[in-house]
């Protein structure tokens, strides 16, 4: 007698297709944005080592601070940031549409453009040809390819949740959707006021632009595709609904409604408005808003199952990305107040804000999630879990030197020595030194945690990993499958079977 396929086997035969369909471009992104990443952080090294010691590698002029820090930013974010941000968009967006990838092939050829403009557009720098707008240093035409690029890969995540299955629309594909319509919004705007109708006018309003790029670029498409990564992998990993759904609404709209006022706050003082000063250090306060949101839902979720919270490396690196968001949030906002900006307006304290929110909050909530997808898109678990221990602490290790030395006490001491018109120059810098050196320090600690990263995912894309019923936990093994239901395929038609037979 036939026999029906029951809906969970149909459910997880559906997922390992899409796993399938996904596998090469998903693992390609995650895997060059890794490299990128190192590559980063290697340039950072150089740039921070040279505030401290001017003559290193000073033998080459590509080297020296006003190239090595731009290429270090663009990098981080358009190298790193941005194509952990396609894998993961692509990935959830196809799992919570239940539809498969059709274009995959494309999605890869896309990719390896992007990483072809990343590459190019990184050498034009270290030689003297970037256009020395922060966070948009690549020449125009990088800039302009890496958009269109842009559009050939965000369109498939549309596509997938037009045709998505079933009614339902979860929160995480709210967050994922807004990201992906205001990058364009976002970059297009930058290109515009810096580089086209702006680019040859008043020095001013270049640099006001470009604070607003810079705030705009993380919260409303850095922050949303890490918070919909969140709401995703903790109710998953933990086997509970999200604490508060209602929680999760007020925290988006919140961050769609303030994201956008955001980053004047560093032109205070200067002939730009008033009001749009003020207006932009209050939404930067307000922000603090949907980081509580994020961190309440995430925390209540995650310590709902304790076990779940001890053991897995996706939740540890994710309830971590939720309190680096409220950390970086809280920065943010005390470094926007009119009597902090006296001191912080000009110093290091920006930049290390910047980094404390790009490895802090949004890198760990991307690792959270790459550990959470990739034995999915593999069929294969984690060579080691001492690695990733390792790396998680080594990541918290080198974002808590960057966000003390260099945006807590090095900023504040960089403002007030900035301040002692009246000082020798050399008494100024000696006190910047210790500061400088705990960057620099911070920076290995994330190189070497970056290395051991890019090592076990390398390993992985080449399905070394062990085929296994148990997941890759940091504490003992457990009894159930690392994918949940979806990954005992075999298993469940096994008991499919057996209970059609009786």
């Amino acid at each position: 007698m036939a026999t029906t396929t029951s809906p969970i086997i149909e459910d997880t035969q559906l997922r390992a297709d899409i796993d399938r369909s996904l596998r090469h471009p998903v693992m390609f992104f995650f895997s060059s944005g890794a490299a990128w990443l190192a590559v980063s952080l290697v340039l950072g090294i150089i740039a921070s080592a040279k505030t401290h010691s001017p003559d290193f590698l000073s033998c080459c002029a590509c080297f020296n601070v006003g190239r090595t820090m731009p290429a270090h930013m663009s990098t981080l974010i358009y190298g790193w940031g941005a194509q952990a941000a396609f894998g993961v968009i692509l990935w959830l967006m196809s799992r919570l549409s239940r539809q498969e990838c059709k274009k995959s092939g494309v999605i890869l050829a896309a990719g390896h453009v992007w990483n072809a403009m990343v590459g190019i557009g990184t050498l034009c720098v270290l030689a003297g040809a970037g256009t020395g707008v922060v966070w948009m240093a690549f020449p125009k035409a990088i800039m302009i390819t890496l958009l269109v690029t842009y559009f050939i890969i965000g369109i498939w995540a549309v596509i997938a949740f037009r045709v998505r299955r079933g009614g339902h629309i979860y929160i995480s594909q709210w967050y994922l959707l807004a990201a992906l319509f205001w990058f364009p919004w976002v970059l297009i705007s930058g290109l515009v006021f810096t580089q086209f109708y702006l680019g040859d006018g008043h020095p001013l309003m270049v640099t006001a632009s470009t604070a607003w790029f810079r705030s705009a670029f993380m919260f409303l498409f850095f922050t949303p595709v890490a918070v919909a990564s969140a709401y995703y992998i903790t109710p998953k990993v933990t086997g509970r609904p999200v604490y508060s759904y209602s929680l999760a609404i007020f925290g988006f709209w919140a961050l769609a409604i303030v994201g956008p006022w955001a980053g004047m706050q560093r032109m205070m003082g200067t002939s730009v408005t008033s009001f749009i000063t003020f207006l932009s250090a209050g939404a930067a306060v307000l922000l603090i808003i949907p980081a509580v949101a994020l961190v309440v839902n995430i925390i209540k979720t995650a310590t709902s199952n304790k076990e779940a919270m001890a053991h897995s490396p996706s939740l540890r690196f994710t309830v971590a990305g939720s309190l680096g968001m409220l950390v970086f949030t809280v920065l943010g906002g005390l470094i926007s107040l009119p009597g902090a900006l006296q001191f912080t307006q000009f110093s290091t304290a920006q930049y290390g804000l910047e980094l404390t929110g790009l490895l802090g909050f949004y890198s760990m909530c991307m690792f959270g999630a790459i550990y959470f997808i990739v034995p999915r898109i593999t069929n294969r678990e984690w060579i080691s879990a001492g690695m990733i221990g390792q790396h998680f602490w080594l990541t918290i290790y080198g974002v808590s030197f960057i966000a003390v030395f260099y945006t807590l006490l090095g900023g504040f001491m960089h403002g007030y020595t900035l301040e002692q018109v009246a000082e020798p120059v050399e008494a100024s810098v000696g006190r910047l030194y210790p500061y400088a050196i705990g960057l620099t320090t911070g920076f290995i600690f994330l190189l070497i945690a970056t290395f051991m990263f890019c090592v076990h995912l390398l390993l992985m894309w080449l399905r070394l990993g062990r085929r296994s019923n148990h997941p890759t936990l940091l504490v003992g093994h457990g009894h159930s499958s690392p994918h949940g239901p979806e990954g005992d395929l075999d298993k469940l038609e096994s008991m499919d079977s057996n209970a059609s037979a009786h």
